[in-house]
Formats: C-alpha cells, sequence, structure tokens
C-alpha cells in the first residue's frame, strides 16, 4: 500500500509512474503497480522534479512589504518549485550575524509553504560571525563585489572576500559572489539605454577573475551567480578543467529577455547585471545546453511599486521579480536544461534528499501540461503584480506541485534544511 501513486508521461511521451510513503519515493518505473491512499491519473501531464531555487530575496524580516515569505513561497510553488534558499538581504537588518539567522528562520518556519535553506551574509563586519552561521545551518555565504543597492550590506573588498573564502573552506561551506567590478563609464541620459550601457560584461569578466584567483588561492567552493554571458561561462569552465572548486549560475530572465526586452518593458526589466544583446541570450542558451551551466535561480528580487517607477532607471531599484513564470517559460525550448534545475543544485549544495525522481529522495515533483493562455496580472501570486513577462505564453502550465508527496497549498508548512556534512 503506498500513500501516493501518479501516473504521468515523461517529456518525450512516455509513461512513467512514480509511487511514495512517507513523503519518500518508493519507485519510479514505466509502471509501478499496487494500490495506494491516494492516485493521480495525469496522462497528459508531464511528470518532472521540482525546481530547487538557490537564490531569492524575500526580504523578510524588515521588507516584507516588498514581498515576504508567504507570498514569495506560494508564487515559487506555483512556478515549480519546493525549495528556496533565501538572500542574506534584503530583509533588514541583512542576516550577517547567528541571531539574525536565527530570527529568519524562525519566521520562515511559520511562514514558508515550501522547503528553505538560508544563506548568510559575507561583508567586512560579518566575518567574526560566519563560523556561529554555519553552526547554525547556513547553506552557504554570500558577498557582493560591488554595491549592492543597500548600504547595509556593503561590498565585500578583495581583502575581505579573502578571508571570508578562508574561513568558508575551513567550515566546508561555498562563497557565492555577485560578480561585477564597475568603473566610471560616460553616459548620456538615465534612461534603460544608459542603464544597459553602463554596466558591460567586461565588469562581470573582472571580477569573475578575481574571484576564481581567491577561490584558487584559499582553496574555497565558490558559486558564481547569475552570470549573463558565454564568455564568463567559459572562464568558469576553463578554472574547472584547472581544478578549481566553482560552479556557476544564470537565470532564466537572462535566457528569456533581451536588452531590446529591457527597453520595450522599462522598470520592471531593470536588474544588475543588465540584459544582455539577443545574440548574447544565444550563446548563453548554447552553455546551458551543452552543460557549462551548473544551476538556475531565479534571483526574484522584488519591491514595493513605488521604487519601481520613475524616469531615472539609475535610481529604481533594481531587481527581476519573476519567480512564478521563468521555469514554465524555460521550457518553451524544451527540457533539456531540468539537471540545472533540480539535481545539480542537490548535489553542490549537498542536499542528499533532494534534486531527482528517485527512489530514497523527498517526494518533490510536479505535474505540467499544455498551455495557451498568456500571462496576466491576475495570474500573479506575488505580493505585488509585476513581472517583464506580463504578456508571454508558455507552452506548459504547472498544474500541481507536490512537497513530499503533499500537494502544496496555503496550509503547506515547510521545512528548513542543513546542508549534509
Amino acid at each position: 500500500m503506498h500513500d501516493l501513486l501518479v501516473h504521468a508521461r515523461t517529456p518525450d511521451g512516455a509513461a512513467i509512474s512514480l509511487a511514495a510513503s512517507g513523503g519518500t519515493i518508493t519507485d519510479v518505473g514505466p509502471s509501478v503497480t499496487g494500490s495506494a491512499r491516494e492516485e493521480i491519473e495525469a496522462p497528459n501531464a508531464i511528470l518532472l522534479p521540482s525546481w530547487i531555487d538557490a537564490h531569492v530575496h524575500f526580504n523578510e524580516p524588515g521588507r516584507e512589504h516588498w514581498e515576504g515569505l508567504d507570498t514569495g513561497s506560494l508564487a515559487l510553488a506555483a512556478g515549480g518549485g519546493t525549495v528556496f534558499f533565501d538572500m542574506p538581504l534584503n530583509s533588514s537588518p541583512p542576516v550577517t550575524t547567528r541571531g539574525r539567522f536565527e530570527e529568519k528562520h524562525r519566521i520562515a518556519e511559520r511562514k514558508s509553504h515550501v522547503d528553505f535553506a538560508l544563506w548568510g551574509g559575507l561583508i567586512p563586519d560579518s566575518l567574526p560571525h560566519l563560523a556561529d552561521m554555519a553552526a547554525a545551518g547556513a547553506i552557504g555565504f554570500k558577498a557582493f563585489m560591488c554595491h549592492s543597492g543597500l548600504d547595509e550590506f556593503p561590498t565585500a573588498d578583495a581583502a575581505t572576500l579573502r578571508e571570508g573564502m578562508r574561513i568558508a573552506a575551513d567550515l566546508h561551506l561555498p562563497v557565492a559572489v555577485h560578480a561585477e567590478i564597475p568603473k566610471t563609464i560616460d553616459v548620456s541620459g538615465k534612461d534603460m539605454a544608459a542603464w544597459l550601457a553602463s554596466r558591460p560584461i567586461g565588469f562581470e569578466l573582472d571580477a569573475i577573475r578575481r574571484a576564481l584567483d581567491l577561490a584558487h588561492d584559499t582553496g574555497c567552493a565558490l558559486h558564481i551567480v547569475h552570470v549573463t554571458c558565454a564568455e564568463g561561462i567559459d572562464l568558469v569552465t576553463e578554472a574547472k578543467a584547472a581544478g578549481i572548486d566553482v560552479t556557476v549560475e544564470t537565470c532564466p530572465h537572462y535566457l528569456l529577455l533581451t536588452d531590446t526586452d529591457a527597453i520595450r518593458i522599462g522598470a520592471p526589466a531593470k536588474c544588475a547585471p543588465p540584459l544582455r544583446t539577443t545574440s548574447t541570450v544565444e550563446a548563453l542558451w548554447q552553455r546551458l545546453l551543452s552543460g557549462n551551466i551548473d544551476t538556475l535561480g531565479s534571483d526574484h528580487s522584488p519591491s514595493s511599486p513605488d521604487l519601481k517607477t520613475g524616469d531615472d532607471l539609475f535610481a529604481i531599484w533594481g531587481g527581476i521579480a519573476g519567480i512564478q513564470h521563468g521555469l514554465p517559460l524555460l521550457c518553451n525550448r524544451g527540457f533539456d536544461f531540468l539537471p540545472q534545475i533540480s539535481a545539480n543544485v542537490a548535489t553542490r549544495f549537498r542536499l542528499p534528499n533532494k534534486g531527482g525522481l528517485l527512489p530514497g529522495h523527498d517526494a518533490d515533483f510536479i505535474l505540467l501540461e499544455k498551455n495557451t493562455a498568456p500571462i496576466a496580472e491576475p495570474d500573479l501570486l506575488t505580493r505585488h503584480k509585476i513581472s517583464p513577462y506580463l504578456g508571454l505564453t508558455p507552452r506548459y502550465r504547472i498544474t500541481t506541485t507536490h512537497l513530499r508527496g503533499q500537494k502544496v497549498t496555503p496550509q503547506t508548512r515547510g521545512r528548513f534544511i542543513y546542508p549534509e556534512h
């Protein structure tokens, strides 16, 4: 007797069944038999592992009026996710001590509808606190190699980053970096075109090279977030071949939107690093499909609407709110990228019970069916109805998301997950 038995199909149309008991997958195959307390017959649906989103900003505590763990985790579930890693900013105060880490942990246990892990912050003042945050269960440490957009989370200069990486290596935890080293560039105007021109690919490449050098020197596990260009991915690929412990992430918006879209959409499409040219996007897709990009994170970074309005794009909040529709829209190009969504994240961050449709893993999965309806404001479950994807049409919609075999609803509560040591 199974708790749950699901009958659906694979992306290539083959039959697949999944059995689960006690929240754990017990069998997967073309035709799993037996009786079950709950049976789902979904012959027209595609069964896939759920998304582990290792890069979100739910902004709580302190800025839950920007999003919050309640609405953010529900939107992630609607977008196919069952696990998120919340960044140490833009909650206020940021998570840079054990006390702040534990406060966010307590709040998330009350409010999150899916499982979660928490990043600790790596800033100059947090170096003495890294070990305590690790003891509290931090999944890793996040640093900015440029201004974060918030003065309360300052830049990790080269000395800070080196020392933070040295400590993290001793703690056997990764350091994630926002890799841009800005220089002064003379641009005219304050519109989106000027914003795009003000942060060229070279800023990313300079930062990636520095981060890789520091990872080499310290032996730290490095995770470079939201890389926008094939040249950056290639630097990481070369570093892996040289023995550096490094992985690299990109985001759905860098695969789905271009600089032309940014100019058309305006403020909802402002992010850092910015959106790139069509040729850059296509080259990034090539690296994704070749397996050279390790993970996909939403970098969901919403704000209140007042911070996303105005004519000065440099003053507007720089964050994409796309957690609900990034994965469905990526599926318009097929399903070959799926390991980056689930298995690679679980492997990198040592979550042995997550990341795949395998016996012994948590029964975290999604069902998708064909879709013809474009994305509209009433569909959005985020706190504010802001998305650069409005009007786009996913070829598939996620009908249900299951966490440990249970359909995620507003009544579901997630669990705090620790990296395995």
